[in-house]
């Protein structure tokens, strides 16, 4: 999920992120996020959310699903997309009016639910949703779209599932803390785009690990604030800036290439050519995959620092336990190595 949409318990945010890790009196580990925007994707929830925190979610939802509903309407006139039923344009204007009377948070009426479900089924609006690489699209979209009877119902209340395909755009820098494993945790939750950097990369000097989290479906996309500039390319710049910082020289490099399901999917059908004009290996998940990872590891100029990297999906809490697991024992050795004990 995304932040900036809650002030919820213990939360380990996979995107945008720089966290700080205490382990009782070993040194702080902050842990560092990707380029883009904030992106949703993941948690690890130390006691689980609470009702107020599902309650609190509601109107994220409800907003995430008629925005992703408003990019898609939007982009159609760009792309030269026509609607394939005229009578659609009705059911447009509808959610159009909606969002400028800024009730979009709020619960849907069943006039609303059907101008968006019929909306949803449109062939235009899907060839557009097919096209959602040439313009900013929440990847969450098909995933609410699709399920409309359900979020409109009056007893709607947030699955965890839901929660974690949730997107807000994190701005500044908010600090969560939570427990894992008897360990003691610091969040910082930034803002990945470029105006937002300037305010947090100064800020941790001298740690022992940093988690860099990169949404891997992202490779055909470009950033929201410079729409000539490739998201994966702008990450890769980051991760190079990070990973070689005169700061950073003794830390170690926890690199989670995230949204490895989105991926898997979207790479049969969109060459990973749009990012990378040189790759020549096959449109599948396992060598295009690799091929990713190999460019993130190439930006490491260090004879003597190793990354250590994991597909990851968010959504997934059992994939993300596991590998938070490994996570956590890469930080205990750096802690105890730093202290002399490894």
């Amino acid at each position: 999920m995304t932040r900036d949409s809650s002030s919820i318990s213990p939360i380990f945010y996979l995107q945008d992120v720089i966290s700080d890790v205490t382990l009782d009196s070993f040194s702080p580990l902050p842990l560092i996020a990707d380029a883009n925007e904030s992106q949703g994707s993941g948690i690890i929830h130390d006691s689980g959310f609470t009702q107020e925190d599902f309650k609190q979610y509601k109107p994220v939802v409800y907003s995430n699903t008629i925005q992703s509903m408003v990019a898609i309407l939007r982009a159609m006139p760009n792309l030269g997309i026509g609607f394939g039923n005229n009578d659609r344009e009705a059911d447009g204007k509808m959610v159009f009016d909606v969002v400028s009377r800024m009730e979009d948070t709020e619960p849907f009426s069943e006039e609303l639910t059907m101008a968006m479900k019929r909306l949803w089924v449109d062939t235009g609006v899907q060839e557009c949703f097919g096209r959602s690489n040439e313009y900013q699209l929440n990847d969450s979209a098909k995933y609410f779209l699709d399920d409309l009877d359900r979020l409109c119902k009056k007893e709607y209340m947030p699955t965890e599932q839901d929660i974690l395909r949730t997107r807000v755009k994190t701005t500044g820098i908010v600090e969560v803390h939570f427990s894992f494993k008897n360990l003691n945790f610091k969040l910082f939750d930034v803002g990945g785009q470029r105006s937002e950097r300037k305010k947090w990369i100064h800020c941790f000097e001298d740690v022992t690990a940093i988690i860099f989290c990169v949404a891997m479906s992202e490779y055909d996309q470009v950033l929201h604030e410079d729409e000539t500039t490739n998201r994966m390319q702008e990450s890769l710049k980051l991760f190079d800036s990070i990973c070689n910082n005169k700061w950073f020289t003794d830390t170690s490099i926890i690199l989670f290439l995230n949204k490895k399901d989105l991926f898997e999917e979207k790479i049969r059908k969109s060459p990973l050519t749009i990012c990378f004009p040189e790759y020549t290996g096959a449109q599948e998940y396992g060598e295009a995959a690799a091929y990713i990872q190999a460019q993130f590891e190439a930006k490491n100029k260090s004879t003597t620092k190793e990354i250590y990297c994991h597909m990851t999906c968010a959504t997934d809490t059992t994939n993300i336990q596991f590998v938070f697991d490994a996570v956590t024992d890469v930080i205990i050795a750096n802690n105890l190595r730093g202290c002399g004990l490894y």
